[in-house]
């Protein structure tokens, strides 16, 4: 089995709203990747899809897919073919955008979401590898790259230089909780992003454990 994939139900693919799992569920979760990214629904977003993407992805459904992600849908919701319309009735402005050059992250399944509301504008680089199973490859937050280096999931801490917070603590709980295969470390002049490869899914209440003692944690 390819290390892409953790188990074989990653292969077979998730319970979901087709038709394919590769362009709809996981565009669904390269969505909820963006939104939990985020943190919550933007007030617009704008899409850009590569290679094949681009040139399927109104009818394989990777529009309503990743509209339905952003939303915080997850693959099996009966809401997510609705999930355009859903976005328009509450405002939010989603864009697509096919784009003929080649992938950024280098994957023919590509869609890079800017994600914007307020002041406040991120962006995330993903690919679906198969099976509902995506990668994150880029994203950009507070200016700075990160780029992580295997399937989801993965946990980013962010702080500020002037907190002089080394992350040490989450270190130890994700060793004894969700260990991880890398960690690394990206910053600028404002800001330090401690970004960590888990080397299993990220369970639920797990996650509620590391959101609720972490205020600046964002698990993907």
């Amino acid at each position: 089995m390819s290390n892409l994939y953790r188990s074989v139900f990653d292969i077979i693919g998730p319970i979901m709203i087709g038709p394919s799992s590769s362009h709809t569920a996981g565009a669904v979760a390269i969505g909820r990747a963006a939104n939990d990214l985020f943190g919550g629904i933007p007030e617009r977003v704008i899409v850009h899809y590569y290679g094949s993407f681009a040139k399927t992805h109104r009818g394989h459904g990777t529009d309503y897919a990743i509209a339905a992600g952003v939303l915080g849908f997850d693959a099996s919701d009966p809401r997510v073919p609705n999930s355009r319309q859903i976005a328009r009735e509450q405002g939010i402005d989603i864009r697509f955008v096919e784009e003929s050059g080649e992938s950024p992250i280098h994957h023919p399944n590509t869609a890079v979401l800017d994600l914007i509301g307020g002041d406040k504008r991120v962006q995330i680089s993903g690919c679906s590898i198969g099976g509902g199973t995506i990668e994150i490859r880029n994203i950009k937050l507070h200016g700075i790259d990160i780029e992580p280096t295997g399937p989801l999931s993965i946990v980013l801490y962010v702080t500020t230089n002037a907190e002089k917070d080394d992350g040490s603590s989450l270190v130890e709980d994700l060793k004894r909780l969700a260990p991880f295969d890398k960690k690394q470390v990206f910053k600028n002049d404002e800001y330090t992003i401690y970004e960590f490869d888990l080397k299993q899914q990220l369970q639920e209440g797990i996650r509620g454990f590391f959101i609720n003692k972490y205020e600046n944690i964002i698990c993907l």
